[in-house]
């Protein structure tokens, strides 16, 4: 558990294998599980929904996003490596450079958000308690802290980081039932927000944008884990029937109604008892919850603080570093994890106390999952159209610093999803309508209604389809039994070069394609055919 982790992205060995599908719940709910979340929970109550309505919208944002999810985990048992570098197969050898540096800014996107409100929680929380002031050098003390905690269980690995989190799912879950019991007295079911407290609401001016608003950002938390889902899903067997991996990410994310619920009822009550901070110009979601606790629950509080940063730190900041090495291999994957964690630590104090980033960076986080969104797209829908099979050795090929195979395409880059992923993401971003943060150019295209996200990911899917018709990929791309639902071409696929420029033996691959005709080899096909 404790030993250094010396796997980096290429493909893990199988004799290494030995997580399960239970693990990948506990690391997945344990890194949403927090009080990150439960500030996310708060939204649909700032955006003036009532109770009721807050609870529909995060139950349907939810559940949305951890259906489009849960496909991702079927990467890492299938190809023994991460999401990024499995995405060479649908955007190209250089094209998996995309998937790279969404998961790096993601992941470090939301360590920020998670050091940052843990931090502000536990400080508030030992001013409370102890009288600890409330002060830079306080909070400066607090996030140093998590910082460094959490880059020495990611230094460790993915061992130790699932271990952290074990000890996460069950007790920063026993703590918010707590935090229910907490609060039970004060809890208002029927909080009225600016739009009456059911149905009726519907009719009213500013009801739908508000409600989708709120759907959106619920939605926004499981397809952050999107990019960087198979950093841990690599060290479970090839073997794993797929629909337990996919059941385990889905789970994981739909028990995070758990923190949402928390955050959802804790701010109806700080907006019944103490509305200053609940202003949504400038909320105060910490400082409204540490008003409105009872003083014993002080404690409970600052365990969730530091048990969800670590938690939720460890799982951003752990692919961060694993993307980073994939991307500039000379770097091993404890070098790419000091040197992303040290960089992420100083932005996370120059952010704090250099500017007021704190609205910005919730911001930016939006719209990476925007751009996030429709690259998932274009994986799931390769996944299906390519039977679920992948010659793992030829997507090692940049990695490795050499040229040719299967996955080459156009020097390198598939355009068929880099440009169903490009003009997607951009017509995502220009009907992005967040009112004070940012608004694209087609924002109000709507009526004032945030139609981001659902309209990249439908024109993702239907671009990429379309591109995969009139523009067949190569034969040698599908596995023997050819592809699902499009047709393919006879493009012949050039031989893999070296560094040193000399032609690589291709037999591995070869073997394997023939191999997975029925699908046997790695169970590729049984995730397809459930679809």
């Amino acid at each position: 558990m404790t030993e250094v982790e010396t796997h980096g992205i290429e493909r893990i060995p199988e004799e290494d294998r030995n997580a399960t599908a239970l693990d990948l719940f506990r690391v997945s709910f344990g890194g949403a599980n927090t009080f990150a979340t439960a500030f996310l929970g708060a939204f649909p109550i700032l955006f003036g929904l009532s109770f009721w309505q807050g609870f529909a919208a995060t139950v349907a944002g939810l559940t949305v996003g951890a259906l489009l999810l849960a496909p991702m985990a079927v990467f890492g048992p299938t190809n023994g490596t991460n999401n990024a570098v499995s995405s060479s197969a649908h955007l190209g050898v250089h094209g998996r450079i995309v998937g790279s540096f969404l998961s790096l800014l993601t992941a470090t996107a939301f360590f920020s958000i998670s050091v940052w409100s843990s931090g502000d929680a536990l400080v508030g929380g030992l001013n409370r308690l102890v009288g600890v002031p409330q002060e830079m050098g306080s909070f400066a003390v607090a996030y140093g802290i998590f910082g460094i905690l959490v880059l020495i269980v990611c230094i460790f690995g993915f061992r130790f980081m699932l271990l952290v989190n074990k000890i996460a799912v069950t007790a920063a879950t026993l703590l918010f039932i707590v935090g229910f019991i907490a609060f039970w007295g004060d809890l208002n079911l029927d909080f009225v927000g600016s739009f009456g407290t059911g149905l009726d609401g519907m009719g009213m001016a500013g009801f739908i944008p508000a409600f989708i608003g709120a759907a959106l950002i619920v939605m926004s938390n499981p397809i952050s884990f999107g990019a960087f889902l198979g950093d841990w899903a690599r060290y479970i067997p090839t073997n794993t029937p797929k629909r337990k991996v996919m059941g385990a990410a889905l789970l994981a994310q739909l028990a995070t109604l758990v923190p949402f619920t928390f955050g959802l009822a804790t701010a109806s009550i700080i907006a019944t008892k103490a509305p200053e901070f609940m202003d949504p110009a400038a909320p105060n979601y910490v400082g409204g919850l540490l008003a409105v606790s009872p003083a014993w629950y002080f404690v409970p509080l600052c365990l969730i603080a530091l048990i969800g940063g670590m938690s939720t730190g460890a799982t951003s900041l752990y692919g961060t570093g694993l993307d980073f090495s994939s991307v500039f291999p000379r770097f091993s994957r404890v070098q790419a994890t000091l040197f992303i964690g040290v960089l992420a630590i100083i932005f996370i104090f120059v952010g704090r106390f250099g500017f007021n980033l704190v609205q910005s960076i919730s911001t930016f986080a939006t719209l990476i999952v925007t751009c996030t969104a429709p690259w998932m797209v274009v994986m799931i829908i390769g996944f299906i159209v390519r039977r679920g099979w992948y010659d793992a050795d030829a997507l090692q090929v940049f990695n490795r610093r050499q040229t040719g195979g299967r996955y080459w395409f156009n020097h390198g880059w598939n355009l068929r999803g880099m440009l169903s992923w490009l003009i997607s993401a951009a017509v995502g971003l220009s009907l992005v309508n967040m009112p004070g943060q940012f608004q694209g150019p087609l924002g109000n295209l709507a009526g004032g209604v945030d139609i981001s996200l659902p309209a990249a990911l439908i024109l993702a899917a239907v671009l990429y389809l379309g591109m995969l018709w009139i523009f067949p990929e190569p034969r040698a791309v599908f596995p023997a039994a050819g592809p699902r639902w499009v047709p393919s071409s006879d493009t012949p696929v050039p031989e893999v070069f070296g560094a040193d420029g000399k032609v690589v033996n291709q037999e591995r691959g070869d073997a394997a394609r023939t191999a997975t005709v029925d699908g046997t080899m790695a169970g590729t096909d049984e995730m397809a055919a459930q679809s």
